[in-house]
């Protein structure tokens, strides 16, 4: 019998497509802002020309992912996965009591189209910044664009349910998305009954793992890939704490989890491979509108990866590990330069040690992991 094909996986991390990028693309929302350092979105376009030179405007919808696109059509991935971190409505109506709201235009949402986007992740802090009318406006618009969604519903049982994407000739990859209290959800933003939200943990507790476990294990068949996509953590930290690294841990033994797509800290951290399962803690931030704004580069801001894992179909087991170095740049993402290059190997390096993962550099600019117990031609 012929053994399944292997899949590979596009992961990046948070992907945020309102405020200043929702002003450059073709149908701009209202560029009113509630913040109190920036009444108007066009105050980020500004401040990214400032330090980058001129922006399209309007530019066209595959503007944003520059490099990106060249690399997803030379690599070919069988699913591609983001954290979309913006609510994708008209609504003016922000959650009050919020310091900043994202949103973009629905009409600006042929953007994720165009660079091919199979499933958002939406359980994350700014997905409610419009309400419940923003969030099922995002769903509604999600759906139209034939892009799956994960982490949020009209009610609990939907935020809950995986995204199910059938990948041909090699089966099912199966897409659940949780945000954490600690990321800076609140509470009320929690789907239940009847009740439009997010899918809410309230704490990486073993009884919220047990919850999640059957929850996967219910609707898991045999062959079937698991992704397990967290917004978890506080921002500009690269501690790894013992409960998210037991959560983690236990997504994989109890849950039978195959990829934990950690994101939320802004930044890179760790990727541990446990089991054969990579788990990365922190995917940074993959397109956002802080271009110009100074502050954290510490913890290089506006450096990021694609992320490509290759799985094993059927097994789920990590065959090898690709990353390639990116950085914001014009609004729109683009290859690392050598300083943010050599940021990201050195920081991914020097964080990922103590998890047995090692980073070595190859040609073209990319990186490939190494780990314990990695297989061998």
């Amino acid at each position: 019998m012929t053994p399944p094909l292997p899949v590979t996986l596009f992961l990046c991390g948070d992907v945020m497509t309102g405020r200043g990028i929702d002003q450059i693309l073709p149908h701009p929302g209202q560029p009113q802002l509630t913040e109190s350092v920036a009444r108007s979105a066009l105050d980020y376009v500004r401040l990214a020309e400032r330090a980058s030179g001129p922006i399209p405007r309007p530019a066209d919808f595959s503007y944003i992912w520059g490099d990106a696109l060249s690399e997803l059509q030379h690599r070919r991935p069988d699913a591609r996965l983001i954290n979309l971190e913006t609510a994708l409505t008209t609504s003016d109506r922000p959650w009050p009591g919020k310091a900043v709201h994202y949103r973009m235009h629905p009409a600006n949402a042929a953007c994720l189209a165009a660079a091919g986007i199979d499933c958002c992740a939406l359980a994350n802090n700014h997905l409610l910044d419009w309400g419940t009318l923003g969030l099922t406006e995002t769903l509604d618009t999600l759906h139209h664009a034939g892009i799956h969604g994960a982490g949020a519903g009209r009610n609990g049982a939907a935020a809950r349910a995986p995204a199910i994407l059938e990948l041909p000739g090699k089966g099912r990859l199966l897409v659940y998305s949780w945000a954490t209290a600690d990321s800076g959800v609140p509470p009320q933003w929690a789907a239940g009954p009847g009740q439009p939200g997010i899918n809410w943990l309230p704490e990486l507790s073993p009884a919220a793992l047990e919850q999640v476990a059957q929850g996967v294990l219910k609707d898991k068949h045999p062959g079937d890939l698991v992704v397990v996509s967290l917004h978890w953590g506080s921002n500009w930290d690269f501690t790894i704490s013992r409960e998210a690294r037991d959560f983690a841990h236990g997504l994989v033994d109890l849950a039978g989890v195959d990829l934990v797509h950690g994101h939320s800290s802004h930044h890179i951290k760790a990727i541990e491979v446990y089991r054969d399962r990579p788990i990365l803690y922190g995917c940074g931030d993959f397109l956002n509108d802080y271009e110009g704004i100074r502050g954290y580069d510490a913890f290089g801001s506006g450096f990021s990866f694609m992320y490509f894992p290759v799985l094993g179909g059927g097994s789920g087991a990590l065959q090898s590990f690709t990353l390639v170095p990116t950085e914001i740049r014009g609004l729109q993402v683009r290859h690392a330069g050598l300083a943010g290059t050599d940021w990201l190997f050195n920081t991914l390096a020097r964080e990922s040690r103590p998890f047995g993962t090692r980073v070595l550099r190859e040609s073209g600019g990319q990186f490939r992991l190494q780990w314990d117990g990695e297989p061998h031609a």
